[in-house]
């Protein structure tokens, strides 16, 4: 295994591999401080840092931070490599390829045709040396669009999920918050619901709740129940009505294990799905959830730090063609993002990493109760992503779900994002928001029109 070195203030520092270097490279969280493999000091960080930006790019593809034998998501990574596509940066060292990040060669176009060839660890690295402002421009050129039932990721769009959880899945509390949030714009990502109970037959009733309001309301959207992809599967041979098929996964053969998923099971999935045929303009039939800290969690990290996991997540995730990704950044607790100055750095880094490699990457803006972060963090996080050109956030009744007892992004924070950054749904759902009088052509809400009449009959209905 080959070493790596840098002198800072005339102390020499070596670190044993890869693996090693990225973690001690990696900015300040509690997670890998927690695992043992972080910088033991600020000055250690930032040799490793200059012994990384050293780093040619190519030595990516010598070694692996996991055995190729050992673990299914590195053979991915391996053999899915696109070397032609990466032969553009293939002669840069990582500070160069941040450079040529930065510069006006890498445009849309560019970057689009380079993500075929660049590994995960190559985005983890070079996120690992820049600051957040080289973050948010480059994610910003990044263009990935998706498409189901409408299109997702544009320039000038922010989309929501409108995630309208409910305690213990009363069909007229989901469907109260699903019309306070198309009512507020929410919604054109996906309307996914989080259920209390994974039974089949309770999945079974959410997803024929939010197909009928879909199919009642002509919602240019898209549903999804976020269960286990074999509850999943099970309501598909049922003859459910299946949008998307969600999953959680990780960046470790071993994690994704823990989760009960491997990418055979993923292929059959995403095949099952494919088999409905439901989408109207488009076949990307995958939603994915990640977050910095899973591998780490499950005992499953391999002593690879927790932001180059994450990255390796995306490789899975690339595979499938997903219509959404998101990483849900602070949901895992301050055991792993402290608090809201590490929360916004890994939303920003997860966010560019995704962007780079291809992925259609949203974010969960949120944070745990028992984490040293608060809204204005929050805020602040939401406020970097949507200039970044986030795909989507998230679009929560008051901010809090009540059912997972974390705080994330309101319909009324997706609204402000728009507004402060003139910033629009995606085209089809902002069509249909017009349509009902709930938006005016410059994609603000409506001001001084009446209800929808089939919408008033709705809340009469659930009151």
């Amino acid at each position: 295994m080959p070493s790596y070195s840098h002198t800072v203030a005339g102390t020499a520092y070596r670190f044993d591999g890869l693996r090693d270097l990225l973690a001690r490279a990696t900015p300040a969280r509690s997670g890998d401080v927690l695992a043992g493999i972080a910088a033991g000091s600020d000055t250690e960080r930032v040799a490793a840092q200059w012994a990384l930006a050293d780093l040619p790019l190519r030595e990516f593809l010598n070694e692996a931070v996991i055995p190729y034998e050992a673990d299914e998501v590195t053979r991915l990574i391996v053999d899915s490599h696109d070397g032609a596509s990466f032969q553009a940066v293939g002669h840069l060292t990582v500070g160069g390829f941040r450079d040529w990040l930065l510069g006006d060669d890498a445009d849309e176009a560019a970057l689009a045709q380079l993500a075929p060839g660049l590994t995960p660890e190559m985005a983890a690295a070079v996120s690992k040396i820049m600051r957040v402002q080289d973050l948010i421009l480059v994610a910003r050129k990044c263009r990935v669009v998706t498409r189901f039932r409408n299109t997702i990721g544009l320039a000038g769009r922010l989309s929501t999920r409108l995630q309208p959880n409910h305690p213990t899945d009363d069909p007229a509390g989901i469907a109260a918050s699903i019309l306070d949030g198309l009512l507020l714009g929410s919604g054109d990502a996906v309307i996914g619901i989080n259920p209390a109970s994974d039974s089949v037959p309770a999945v079974l009733a959410l997803l024929r709740l939010v197909d009928e309001i879909i199919r009642e309301y002509r919602i240019p959207t898209q549903s999804c129940v976020l269960t286990h992809v074999t509850t999943t599967l099970e309501a598909i041979r049922r003859g459910a009505p299946v949008d998307l098929v969600f999953q959680s996964i990780a960046g470790t053969e071993d994690a994704n294990r823990s989760f009960g998923v491997g990418l055979a099971l993923l292929a059959e999935a995403r095949e099952a799905a494919l088999g409905l045929g439901r989408g109207t303009l488009g076949d990307d039939v995958m939603y994915f959830e990640t977050g910095q800290g899973s591998a780490l969690s499950a005992g499953a990290h391999h002593g690879v730090d927790q932001q180059t996991c994450e990255a390796r997540a995306y490789a899975v995730a690339r595979a499938f063609r997903p219509l959404l990704v998101n990483t849900v950044v602070g949901f895992i607790g301050p055991e792993y993002l402290l608090n809201g100055k590490q929360i916004i750095r890994a939303g920003l880094e997860d966010h560019f990493c995704g962007k780079l490699l291809g992925l259609p990457m949203g974010c969960d803006v949120c944070y745990t109760n028992h984490a040293e972060a608060d809204q204005d963090d929050m805020d602040s996080l939401l406020t970097q992503l949507a200039v970044a050109g986030c795909t989507y956030v998230m679009g929560v009744p008051g901010s809090d779900d009540i059912m997972l007892n974390y705080q994330s992004t309101s319909f009324h924070d997706a609204l402000y994002a728009r507004a402060v950054l003139g910033l629009r749904p995606a085209p089809e759902f902002e069509a249909w928001l017009q349509a009902m009088g709930l938006f005016d052509s410059a994609g603000r809400l409506a001001r001084g029109t009446s209800l929808p009449p089939s919408f008033a009959a709705a809340i009469a209905r659930l009151g």
